[in-house]
């Protein structure tokens, strides 16, 4: 199975909540999903037995740009058995980025969630354990995130070098 026939499945099961299929990227072909149905589609990637995406291989923040009014997550899937892959992107506005945890999904999904909240703010509702991964827990703001101003100091200490 292709990516063009996992993006029709997906189409025909979710209609309007999956909003595009980008095949200009470098890479992999891309599959648009609305925020407000991203945990759907992945427990059904997970669970379908002709398509069991069994393997999260990566999850990833996006930030294009300080113009940019959103942030973007990726899900890179891989199905072991049919030796598939697939991605997927959503995208939640800066001001309000939250979407639902996938780790009760793929397990490996703990740590790249606690990476994306530590670095782009975006909070993933559901997570059991929440918090940053990379950064002191008091740091303020998030790095990767296009807008962010690097502090001068932290806790006494100069911080660019």
């Amino acid at each position: 199975m292709n990516a063009e026939e996992i993006h029709q499945i997906l189409s025909d099961k979710f209609g309007e909540s999956v909003l595009g299929y980008d095949t200009e990227l470098a890479g992999d072909t891309c599959i648009q999903i609305a925020p407000t149905a991203i945990l759907e589609v992945c427990q059904y990637l997970a669970e379908t037995d002709t398509l069991a995406f069994d393997s999260l291989m990566c999850l990833s923040g996006v930030d294009m740009g300080v113009k940019e009014e959103e942030l973007s997550v990726v899900y890179h899937l891989y199905a072991m058995q049919h030796r598939q892959s697939i991605v997927l992107k959503t995208s939640v506005p800066k001001t309000d980025a939250h979407l639902p945890t996938v780790s009760h999904i793929w397990k490996t999904a703990d740590w790249h969630e606690r990476e994306t909240y530590d670095l782009y703010g975006i909070v993933f509702e559901g997570h059991t354990d929440l918090r940053r991964i990379l950064l002191p827990d008091d740091w303020e703001g998030y790095p990767l995130r296009k807008d962010y101003q690097e502090p001068d100091f932290y806790r006494g200490m100069r911080v660019p070098y």
